[in-house]
């Protein structure tokens, strides 16, 4: 494929997805519509849109107060919730895998 039809395939999606958006419906009865298939509309959906996660993220801070409902040394952990998401921590966890995945949800919650 030369660089034109790929310019000339780009274009013709960007449309696509600009009335996809514009008309409301789902991506499958879209589709049905346009005589598309969904997993072609996805792909493009995400190559022209692709959800970027930042480098940098500012820390928003809260207070937490901790009562005593939970014995000294009976404590299973933290819950943290994310969107839909629930990330479990356990005392012991590796704060470098949990930034990661924090960053992740984040983006995409």
């Amino acid at each position: 494929m030369t660089k034109a039809e790929k310019a000339e395939l780009r274009k013709e999606w960007e449309e696509r997805v600009a009335a996809f958006k514009a008309s409301g419906q789902s991506t499958t009865a879209w589709c049905a519509a346009h005589d598309l298939k969904p997993q072609q509309l996805r792909y493009w959906l995400r190559k022209l849109n692709p959800v970027d996660i930042p480098t940098v993220i500012t820390p928003q801070w809260l207070s937490v107060e901790i009562g005593n409902s939970v014995p000294s040394g009976q404590a299973n952990g933290l819950c943290i919730r994310i969107g839909h998401a629930v990330v479990e921590v356990q005392p012991g966890f590796d704060p470098a895998l949990l930034k990661d995945v924090v960053r992740t949800l984040v983006a995409l919650c």
